[in-house]
């Protein structure tokens, strides 16, 4: 009985301590479920991290439709279409020089003065000599139709005024020679003399250039023969004025071919007169055929790794490599002629690292919930 009676004492303490056992057995099955629960989001989120770093990172940008030019690009110094290197052509100490650098002179306009004392007594000696003559020639004529004179007698007094008349002549060209006169319409470029300096004969003194019209001449390849004609519009850049157009024309072809080079001259000219001057380094390129409305990719999505002109093409999440036809280049622009059509997605920046197939993430290019959010914010409310 005591026994019996010790038994049912203890029982309510011996319950307690089942439920509390049972409680935290509990509590840790619990916070193993949720720590499984955790590890397995946590799981799928590193798989979708990876499967994005996965994909390449591009640019891309659309086909679009554009005027596009047809052109000839090339580079050559502009130079003047008339020069003139003004020589003495007689000897003598210049007692005026009348012109300065950068002055504009006419032509037949005097530049400088000679010394002329002495072709002033030689043409005045000469002058003299040659009265003479005349006169004795006179006289033998009428002597020769009275029978007084010899007809050889005559025909020596006619020879010798004749080299009279010669060395006067002469003599007056040398006189003349004392002022230097400008042969052509221009700007003095250079001088070389000052007022009171011996100007030896033939000696250069003074250089003229006419810069009213000026001219590029390109050397461009054979191929080109047939598109290059005269008339052709030509847009110049200069590098010394840079943002600045010129605008001029094919002026004249030369259609000899160099053997050597195999390169025929094409000869550009612009009106001067102004800001462009020779001597300055051009830019030039001739538009010889437009479109209107072409069919264009940016000129860096060509793959320019490949003998056959290629894009890749953005569908869907990958990229396809898509041969294309290619019509004319126009500075960043590639007109398509075949292959792609408007709107299509092409890859402009990250090439190098994709293949057929290789998934890519454009980063420049809007995502379709992110424009649809823009177009709820900008758009009006309705009353």
């Amino acid at each position: 009985m005591r026994q019996l009676t010790n038994n049912r004492k203890g029982g309510p303490a011996v319950r307690g301590t089942v439920a509390i056992a049972a409680l935290a057995l509990a509590c840790v099955m619990g916070l193993s479920a949720c720590k499984g629960g955790a590890g397995a989001a946590e799981a799928q989120a590193k798989e979708a991290k990876d499967k994005v770093s996965e994909a390449v990172p591009v640019e891309v940008a659309a086909a679009s439709r554009r005027a596009i030019a047809a052109s000839y690009t090339g580079t050559a110094p502009l130079e003047a279409r008339a020069e003139s290197q003004v020589v003495a052509k007689t000897s003598g100490v210049a007692l005026d020089v009348m012109v300065e650098e950068g002055q504009f002179v006419k032509a037949g306009q005097v530049l400088v003065r000679l010394d002329s004392a002495r072709a002033e007594q030689q043409a005045a000696q000469t002058n003299a000599t040659m009265r003479k003559l005349e006169a004795n020639y006179a006289r033998a004529r009428q002597m020769a139709e009275q029978r007084l004179l010899s007809a050889n007698d005559a025909d020596q007094l006619r020879y010798d005024l004749e080299s009279a008349r010669a060395a006067n002549r002469m003599a007056s060209l040398e006189l003349s020679y004392a002022k230097v006169e400008a042969p052509i319409s221009g700007v003095v470029a250079s001088r070389s003399i000052k007022t009171g300096n011996f100007v030896q004969i033939n000696s250069p003194i003074i250089r003229i250039v006419d810069t009213s019209l000026l001219e590029a001449t390109l050397n461009v390849p054979e191929r080109e023969l047939a598109t290059l004609k005269a008339g052709l519009p030509v847009q110049m850049l200069v590098d010394a004025m840079p943002g600045k157009t010129f605008t001029g024309k094919v002026d004249r072809v030369a259609p000899v071919v160099d053997s050597g080079s195999g390169t025929f001259r094409v000869i550009c000219s612009f009106e001067g007169g102004g800001v462009l001057q020779p001597g300055m380094f051009g830019r030039l390129r001739i538009d010889y055929d437009n479109r209107a409305d072409a069919l264009v990719v940016p000129r860096a999505a060509l793959l320019d790794d490949e003998g056959d002109p290629a894009v890749f093409v953005v569908r869907g999440k990958k990229v396809a490599r898509v041969p294309v036809k290619l019509g004319y280049l126009d500075g960043a622009w590639a007109e398509v002629r075949d292959g792609i059509k408007l709107g299509d997605q092409v890859v402009v920046a990250g090439k190098t690292a994709l293949r057929e197939g290789t998934e890519v993430l454009p980063i420049n290019a809007a995502k379709p919930k992110e424009v649809a959010a823009a177009a709820s914010a900008t758009a009006p409310l309705k009353q």
